[in-house]
């Protein structure tokens, strides 16, 4: 019987991931519009943080390398309004509270799997975030094309 409702827990994990994907899209590519919040962030930088999400089962980790960033260079932005610090905000509210609210709706109780859903949304997020920024810097390089 165990085995049927932790089945079911899971298909109600899965099911409130794939449903908040549209609202995970919606953030990070209003965060990454806010051009004024960054550099001239490249595809390999945001690659770099993309690994770093996808070989650690640590938010913590994803933050820190985020910190990092913005202390090494300009490109992720400077302080507080930077694009490092908004990410870093969206994980610890919006995701944290969007993986809460996935697993009370799945009636699990269960930190670990908090932390795996919160994971999971992370790095959904980041991921969809790679795509709109290839997007927002071939714009701008067409821009700058055109301009000239």
């Amino acid at each position: 019987m165990a085995n049927w409702q932790e089945q079911q827990q899971e298909f109600k994990i899965q099911k409130g991931i794939r449903d908040a994907e549209d609202s995970l899209v919606i953030a990070i590519e209003a965060r990454l519009q806010q051009e004024k919040t960054y550099g001239d962030l490249q595809k390999s930088q945001y690659r770099n943080l993309m690994h770093v999400a996808d070989t650690t089962s640590s938010i913590a980790v994803i933050k820190n390398f985020l910190r990092y960033q913005l202390g090494r260079e300009d490109k992720w932005g400077k302080g507080e309004n930077s694009l490092a610090e908004k990410i870093i905000e969206d994980i610890d509210k919006t995701l944290k509270l969007k993986a809460q609210e996935i697993i009370n709706k799945s009636e699990s109780n269960e930190a670990e799997k908090l932390k795996k859903v919160w994971l999971e949304l992370t790095r959904r997020y980041l991921g969809y975030g790679s795509r709109y920024l290839t997007y927002l810097n071939e714009v701008k390089k067409n821009r700058n094309q055109s301009s000239e």
